[in-house]
């Protein structure tokens, strides 16, 4: 029998790999109206990707700048979606 690795869907930016680990990890997803990412305020889904950066970064970047990009994209995600009314995001 034939096995194969899962492979992940192709990543065209070092903030789009971010996103997706984060999104992978449940630290953030989309608010379902807008599409804005939202941020869980989950301290175990954000090491979750933290591991993820650290143990599998792109190709070509070191688990500290993979890392960087993560607190990057973190620190540029709110917990609400700016399009929606107070309370409803």
């Amino acid at each position: 029998m034939l096995m194969t690795k899962e492979r992940r869907p192709a990543i065209r930016t070092l903030r789009g790999w971010a996103i997706h680990v984060l999104q992978e990890a449940g630290a953030i997803h989309e608010c379902e109206e807008h599409g804005w990412a939202k941020e869980r305020a989950d301290p175990h889904a954000r090491e979750i990707a933290f591991d993820i950066a650290k143990q599998d970064p792109p190709f070509g970047l070191s688990a500290d700048e993979a890392v960087a990009e993560i607190r990057e994209v973190l620190a540029s995600v709110g917990d609400t979606c700016p399009e929606c009314l107070p309370g409803v995001g």
